[in-house]
């Protein structure tokens, strides 16, 4: 269980194995969840016109912070970098990072945690 906000600023998150992503020129991550659930499918066989994937595009702070999920990056270096990048435009910002962190894991399934 994590104790104070220093345990919380240790954690490190790696992108799901399964997650499928691109990246554009402008490193905006846009992620690709696959739609193969057997009522798509079977609407597909219909001729439907179903797309394989639905495409998710995440907006500039989204798609930098999620490049910085590696297996390695602690919450708090990815917290100072996205401090050093964007200054006071990021505040709030470990409140921000962590809502975000928090979405994508448990809503989303896009990440998970390395430690705990």
């Amino acid at each position: 269980m994590l104790n104070n906000n220093e345990d919380v600023l240790r954690i490190i998150f790696k992108v799901s194995e399964n997650l499928e992503y691109e990246v554009d020129k402008d490193d905006i991550v846009t992620i690709l969840e696959k739609q193969d659930h057997k009522i798509q499918k079977f609407f597909r066989k219909l001729k439907f016109r179903i797309p394989e994937y639905k495409r998710i595009s995440l907006d500039e702070y989204g798609s930098y912070v999620f490049l910085q999920i590696n297996g390695k990056t602690t919450i708090k270096d990815i917290g100072e970098s996205l401090e050093n990048k964007y200054g006071e435009k990021a505040y709030p910002l470990y409140e921000r990072l962590l809502l975000f962190l928090k979405h994508i894991d448990v809503n989303c399934k896009y990440i998970e945690k390395v430690n705990s």
